[in-house]
């Protein structure tokens, strides 16, 4: 939907009118007061208002009455005021960037804005979602790596599902590399797809040069809108976090969850049932397994450090977490919860195919229905069923008499086999290590030429198998908690 065509009838006016659901008498008599705004409107589709449609101003979380009308006092120091899109309405959106708000700064009086929907013609409780992590543009060279494969390759891949399928994206942070005149370009990539996106901030989408914290997003919003917020299709609630928080030094931040966002949250997610599959999405990972791996003390800037305080506000719900910021591909999963941190869009920083721990350039694919969720990691220029590589014997320097495999999107729910001359040889040996053609790209001072600070990094979706001497085939087969089946085969001679 067009810009024209969700914005209507904004303007100031003198009066207001009683809403019982939503606003107290006593309102009218606090709306006289210097610099306070009220506002005020429906949701609207078709000419109906829209009721239960969940209205906030980052602050405050209301409902829309049974005639799709909400009015209220805007809390001080408000950027917007929007709405929880529900399930069974489009995105609307202005070229494929989700326009669910509206700017309230600064603004006082009566502002009357309705929202107006547009009803879907399909069932959303089936729908499709790709996460693009890290886009990471610091040159217009990277802008046209973007367009020139990333975007056909998405493309390509909705060309594979049925005519009328559903299909969202989120950008999950680091857009752009401290680079904002590339936010144009990224928006260009998006309007390319013909698909919706929504964007979370990473930390090299901040203004650098803020006093504070509170002012870093000052860039985004004027290109996105809220930083927080939540958006609702078919059976799934879906949310949007800022966890990058500026402590006020260029380049330094730490991963943590402000009170205002999990005061918000807290407030959103209880209108929410319990037993609902809850998505959030955010730059920063909550939690990875790379201090273990390394064996160092988490990195502030690496994960968040209130992390609880996100999963005892999401426990009634089956949660899945997506994240970036990391430039690996991983999952964890403990209780209710598990998290997707994924590989990068731009690999390592445009520099070569892979990301420092091997897995291709690319994105995560999922798949939704009802409250189900099926996933796959794409990557880049390759066909879907491309889900692991196999190294030739004595690739991997550390192991001269071993073949390396590398199963990317691998988590504690696959099964692994190997296979020597069509015989079963039982489960490879799954070891931390770095992916041999990650060393050969990036380790050292000198590697890779455009970005010499990226390394290779420690892994553990690595494994390792043993041929005998007079093998002459070797094939791996990975099954993936859905019961889908890779194969990769390495002929010895």
């Amino acid at each position: 939907m067009k810009r024209r065509n969700f914005l209507r009838n904004i303007g100031f006016t003198g009066g207001i009118f009683a809403l019982p659901t939503v606003m107290s008498e006593s309102n009218a008599a606090i709306f006289e007061k210097e610099n306070e705004l009220v506002v005020k409107g429906k949701v609207v589709s078709e000419g109906k208002g829209i009721a239960n449609v969940v209205v906030t101003d980052g602050t405050q979380v209301f409902k829309t009455n049974q005639k799709g009308e909400y009015q209220f006092t805007v809390k001080e120091n408000a950027d917007f005021v929007y709405i929880s899109t529900p399930a069974g309405y489009a995105f609307a959106h202005e070229n494929y960037i989700p326009q669910f708000f509206i700017p309230v700064k600064g603004k006082s009086g009566t502002l009357t804005h309705d929202f107006l929907l547009d009803k879907l013609t399909v069932d959303d409780q089936q729908h499709n979602f790709v996460v693009w992590a890290d886009t990471q543009m610091i040159s217009a060279s990277d802008c046209e790596q973007l367009k020139a494969t990333t975007v056909p390759d998405f493309k390509k891949l909705m060309q594979q599902y049925p005519a009328n399928a559903l299909f969202h994206g989120i950008g999950c942070g680091d857009l752009v590399w401290d680079k904002f005149e590339f936010f144009k370009d990224y928006k260009e990539a998006i309007a390319m797809t013909g698909v919706p996106f929504y964007n979370v901030i990473g930390n090299h989408d901040m203004d650098l040069n803020a006093r504070t914290d509170d002012y870093s997003a000052e860039t985004f919003k004027a290109q996105f809108g809220p930083t927080y917020y939540s958006f609702n299709r078919g059976a799934i609630h879906y949310v949007v976090l800022d966890d990058v928080f500026f402590i006020g030094t260029a380049k330094k931040y730490i991963g943590y969850l402000t009170e205002p966002q999990l005061a918000w949250l807290e407030k959103d997610l209880q209108l929410v049932a319990p037993g609902t599959t809850v998505i959030v999405s955010l730059h920063i990972p909550t939690f990875t397994g790379a201090p273990k791996r390394n064996k160092k003390e988490e990195d502030f800037g690496g994960t968040v450090s209130n992390r609880k305080k996100l999963y005892s506000l999401l426990a009634p719900y089956k949660v899945h977490i997506l994240s970036g910021h990391t430039h690996f591909n991983e999952t964890w999963e403990e209780g209710n919860i598990m998290e997707h941190n994924h590989g990068t869009v731009c690999g390592a920083w445009w520099t070569g195919p892979i990301c420092g721990d091997g897995t291709p350039r690319g994105y995560g694919v999922y798949e939704v229905n009802g409250s189900d969720i099926k996933w796959y990691y794409k990557s880049t220029d390759k066909e879907i069923n491309h889900q692991l590589r196999i190294y030739p014997k004595g690739y991997a320097k550390a192991y001269p008499e071993e073949m390396a495999v590398n199963i990317w999107n691998w988590d504690h729910k696959w099964t692994i086999e190997w296979f020597e001359d069509g015989v079963s040889k039982g489960t490879p040996e799954q070891r931390v290590a770095k992916d041999p053609w990650a060393i050969e790209l990036y380790e050292g001072p000198s590697l890779p030429q455009k970005h010499k600070f990226i390394e290779p990094t420690l892994t553990d979706h690595l494994f390792f198998i043993k041929p005998s001497a007079t093998a002459k085939s070797i094939k791996v087969q990975a099954t993936d908690r859905f019961g889908k089946i890779f194969e990769e085969a390495f002929m010895l001679s």
